[in-house]
């Protein structure tokens, strides 16, 4: 071969493997997409709990509909006027988008819906397995492509956030911080990967800041390798710097009114994040770029530095409220009665204590993963590719061990170990055809999928059913969220109604009606006027309804949330209206018997 055409192979060999990487995660992306026709996409009709990606679908509606690009507020839930949301228009805008091409080629807008709701989150499950492939070939070579297309698919199919109708922020949060994963681990050879890397860790936290600890920890980590290799991290530092601060600026303006752009809000996208990622990114891409910042390692460390001080000057003393809990303004009985009952706020000890059975479905993978990384710092050759690899994944698993919903991202993480673990033992296994190294081989595929601790964990499950019931949760609410129960209800006059925060997307998703509660911790209002008029009086329910023009009074019995707010107030409202004592100023529909949502109209004065 001459050296033209060798030249020419090289080049072509990384298009090759992005082509079959593609081919690869499409055809486990087609059999998830099977085994979900085949249960009738089940998820466009029950939500299961879901209830973000059912009124991120009524965001996408009220957009459609006509409602302002930077009025956030959902008009239908809470008291009048609503509340303004804290999610992005970022993820409204390509579902909307979707939804309308959907709907010009089929003539039927709710149609177009569902075919969205199941092509969305397969396309973005395709794109995560892709790049979860491309960064376990970039960890552990070409024979751990396999394992990790076989246990990611399996992994991101049981968690649950690329189900059909999956249409909140966690799953593009997951694809987009995958991406910029898998293209960080190869930027040292191309270092133009790195400017879409910073792209997608800028987008990942505009879009919600959920992801944020793992966007700013990629950050972090581009700086300690432009610390200590400043030859080859130069170009990576600068080009990932440059996109991370050019996407933060582009998603502040385009998504943020003028009006509010003094406002520092917590909780979502705003200054507070603008100016720290504009800040941080173009401070580091300046000092890779200047070579008085960058020329020696104690140059690195001097400017690395200051860059940090002056970022963590900024936030104390411009922004110090957003150095507080999440929930720390919240009022307690939120924070005891709704935030603290809702899954992905859970923590790990609040698992271990009441529904243990629940804890290796979310947390085995990532353990034998850190086992596994553990091991490889401590017999030495620690590389580039384990440094990232292993410093997210110990992120992730605290954040998950805080916040349940850490661990969407540390079971991602782990795949990329693991799947590197199996082609070690697949290799052992081809040179050698001993039993004991099969049987090795065998136990260390199972331990690697996590659908494996999901099954043992829903078996160990029946052995806590009673303790469990202490602490519910909501997510596992299967009774009164299905879209055939609210049926009735859709075809009323619409009207304001009081019901259980956890009914409060579907409602607005399945009917045309308004809602005093939801799931939201902005709702403040609206939610603890529920509170108080189920936990209270029959005398003071009556007294909230006919002050919010409540129409409809919704009860459903089998919920976790019904059960909870009846332990708490035995003789309140809602724990009577259980026990048949039906005041005189509400009428059961009739219409509604036999379903598990009650409904009871509020009788008119006079």
């Amino acid at each position: 071969m001459s050296p033209i055409d060798a030249k020419m192979s090289e080049k072509a060999l990384p298009r090759a493997t992005w082509r079959r990487d593609l081919a690869l995660a499409l055809i486990a992306t087609l059999v998830v997409l099977a085994i979900n026709a085949a249960t009738g996409f089940r998820g466009l009709f029950d939500a299961g709990g879901d209830n973000d990606s059912l009124l991120q679908l009524v965001q996408v509606r009220d957009l459609l509909a006509g409602q302002g690009w930077f009025d956030l507020h959902q008009y239908r839930m809470g008291l009048e006027g609503g509340f303004v949301m804290h999610w992005s228009r970022l993820l409204d805008a390509p579902e909307a988008l979707a939804i309308l091409a959907a709907s010009a080629v089929t003539g039927n807008v709710p149609f177009a819906e569902q075919v969205v709701q199941v092509l969305w989150p397969a396309l973005l499950f395709w794109l995560t397995l892709f790049f979860t492939a491309r960064a376990a070939r970039s960890f552990g070579g070409e024979s751990a492509l396999l394992p990790a297309v076989v246990i990611g698919a399996a992994a991101y199919h049981f968690i649950g956030i690329y189900s059909p109708g999956s249409l909140d922020h966690h799953n593009i949060q997951l694809m987009l911080t995958m991406a910029s994963l898998s293209l960080l681990l190869d930027a040292p050879n191309r270092p133009w990967l790195a400017l879409p890397a910073g792209i997608c860790a800028a987008l990942t936290i505009a879009i919600g800041l959920e992801s944020a600890p793992y966007a700013g920890m990629l950050g972090v980590l581009v700086a300690v390798l432009l610390l200590f290799d400043g030859a080859r991290e130069r170009l990576v530092a600068r080009n990932f710097g440059i996109g991370f601060a050019g996407v933060s600026a582009f998603a502040f303006f385009a998504t943020v009114p003028m009006s509010a752009w003094g406002q520092a809000q917590c909780d979502t996208f705003s200054v507070v994040h603008f100016v720290v990622a504009a800040l941080g990114g173009t401070g580091l891409a300046a000092i890779a770029a200047i070579g008085a910042a960058s020329g020696t390692r104690k140059r690195r460390l001097v400017s690395l530095g200051l860059l940090a001080a002056g970022l963590g000057a900024v936030v104390i003393v411009l922004f110090p409220q957003c150095l507080a809990a999440p929930y720390a303004d919240l009022d307690p009985r939120l924070k005891d009665l709704l935030i603290s009952h809702i899954n992905e706020t859970q923590s790990l000890f609040t698992l271990l204590a009441n529904n243990p059975a629940r804890v290796p479905a979310r947390y085995a993978t990532p353990l034998v993963a850190m086992v596994l990384m553990a091991l490889r710092l401590f017999r030495g050759g620690w590389r580039r590719q384990d440094g990232i690899v292993g410093t997210l994944l110990g992120v992730a698993f605290l954040v998950s061990a805080w916040e349940i919903r850490g661990s969407t991202f540390s079971i991602a993480f782990a795949v990329i170990p693991l799947s590197a673990w199996i082609a070690q033992w697949r290799e052992r296994a081809q040179a050698s055809s001993s039993l004991g190294v099969g049987l090795r081989l065998a136990a260390v595929w199972l331990l690697s999928v996590n659908a494996a601790w999901t099954g043992a964990a829903a078996a160990a499950s029946l052995a806590f059913e009673t303790k469990t019931t202490a602490v519910a949760d909501w997510d596992a609410d299967k009774v009164c969220q299905k879209k055939a129960s609210f049926a009735s209800l859709a075809g009323m006059p619409g009207t304001t109604l009081l019901a259980i925060s956890n009914l409060g997307s579907s409602i607005l998703a399945y009917t045309g009606h308004r809602v005093l509660a939801g799931t939201y911790h902005r709702n403040t209002a609206g939610n603890l006027v529920t509170l108080d008029a189920f936990l209270g009086s029959a005398d003071d329910a009556r007294r909230i309804v006919a002050a919010h023009h409540v129409g409809l009074v919704v009860i459903c019995s089998g919920s976790p949330e019904t059960e909870l707010l009846v332990r708490t107030a035995p003789q309140g409202f809602l724990a009577g209206m259980l026990r048949g004592t039906i005041p005189d100023w509400l009428e059961p529909v009739a219409e509604t018997k036999g379903n598990p949502i009650e409904l009871y109209r509020v009788r008119q004065a006079g």
